[in-house]
């Protein structure tokens, strides 16, 4: 009898115990639900780095074992975000205004309800009526199958558009980074019905609920943790046996794939999409923890940084991804917080807040140049792990590709 899945991936069940492990250290260590050695601004901090982590898996996925560098998955991050907050903030608006409202000698009639509401939210831009798109906001099911359908549907038109033109290489990336672009300006416009630069605020807050954000920012971080932990598993799945080994050889050798018979397209237009609503699915997580979304967290420089994460951790390896975004994402917290202390130099001080992308991209570049397999890299060289001296030339460019005297057994 075949064992399951996971079983037959050590590397996995590794992963879970490790990810359920800290999971319960923080919570144990919590305000919450421990001793309060962690507080509760921290653990958020942790879950967001849980959703960064999700967000880097599902952009290993698509430019690691795909081979497309995709410079407009933080779009569909953002766009999760959006999604679920426009819930968050009708519904929080509508319990303030019908508290406002409760004590009226005249009953308001539902009409005058969202009406107030729309002032509520749209007053800051000179509006109070609710633009179409806010038309499912009252309701939580709607507009968390927003959340998946929306990005979900805006990656599978444009790579549909992308792919069927056979736009590889930097060209598609210069397109997705002008995509990325695109959505961010059109946000920044009143006119978006999003509020603008505005954006959406008070996401931490979540209607109905009386617990303290202590209690709240522990949910999220179980739920932040349950999403990796599953896309990890399904990311897994996707990228072993035959499925696995198609989408490798697209990005080895692309024509020689299609040669082969295999629709190019199809895979990649599946990959594409399904790692968009991966990262629609981080967003959603990721910003009620912020408390607050707008246009400037779509923009291209941010899809540019994980790009960054996922290289530094390991292209390739999903480890690696959720390795290098935990890594930087939490580095870069301690140095632009103001926590790592200014080096004075006499004729000038070096203050890291000003210095951190600077830092950033010299690390990039190192490890481009010196560990071009990234911190996973250094798994391989503990494990013992090295390419097998397969003697043939290599069907394709990567080192561990199917190689001529393999292919003629």
């Amino acid at each position: 009898m075949r064992r399951p899945f996971i079983l037959r991936n050590p590397s996995i069940l590794i992963f879970l115990a490790l990810l359920a492990a800290f999971t319960l250290a923080v919570t144990l260590m919590s305000e919450a639900f421990g001793t309060a050695m962690i507080s509760t601004s921290f653990v958020k901090t942790l879950g967001k780095t849980l959703c960064l982590c999700l967000v880097a898996l599902a952009m290993d996925l698509v430019w690691g074992y795909c081979g497309i560098l995709s410079l407009g998955h933080f779009a569909f991050f953002g766009l999760g975000g959006y999604m679920i907050g426009m819930w968050l903030m009708y519904a929080r608006t509508e319990i303030i205004v019908a508290e406002s409202m409760a004590n009226a000698a005249i009953p308001p009639t539902d009409q005058e309800v969202v009406n107030a509401i729309g002032t509520q939210i749209f007053g800051v831009v000179g509006s109070s009526e609710f633009p179409p798109i806010w038309y499912f906001a009252s309701s939580l099911p709607a507009q968390l199958l927003l959340v998946v359908l929306i990005p979900g549907l805006l990656a599978l038109v444009f790579g549909w558009l992308a792919f069927r033109s056979r736009v590889t290489g930097v060209y598609l990336s210069i397109l997705t980074q002008a995509m990325t672009l695109a959505l961010s300006l059109y946000l920044f416009q009143n006119e978006s019905g999003l509020r603008g630069n505005n954006g959406l605020s008070g996401l931490q807050n979540l209607p109905g609920v009386t617990a303290s954000q202590a209690v709240v920012s522990v949910w999220f971080l179980w739920a932040s943790a349950l999403a990796l932990g599953l896309g990890y598993v399904i990311s897994a799945w996707v990228v072993s046996g035959k499925f696995g080994s198609v989408i490798r050889g697209i990005r080895d050798d692309e024509a020689r794939v299609r040669f082969l018979g295999y629709s190019v397209e199809g895979y990649k237009l599946f990959i594409f999409t399904f790692t968009a609503i991966i990262a629609a699915v981080a967003g959603a997580l990721y910003y009620p923890q912020a408390g607050i979304i707008n246009p400037g967290e779509v923009a291209p420089i941010a899809s540019i940084y994980l790009a960054v994460w996922v290289a530094i951790g390991g292209r390739g390896r999903l480890y690696g991804a959720v390795i290098g975004a935990a890594l930087v994402s939490l580095v870069s917290t301690w140095f632009t917080g103001g926590q790592v202390p200014s080096i004075p130099l006499g004729f000038y001080t070096i203050d890291w807040v000003d210095w951190w992308l600077v830092l950033l991209g010299f690390s990039f570049v190192l490890v481009t140049l010196f560990a071009p397999k990234g911190i996973g890299g250094l798994f391989d060289l503990i494990s013992g792990r090295i390419a097998p001296n397969r003697h043939g030339a290599d069907y394709g460019p990567d080192k561990g590709s199917l190689q001529e005297e393999e292919g003629r057994g």
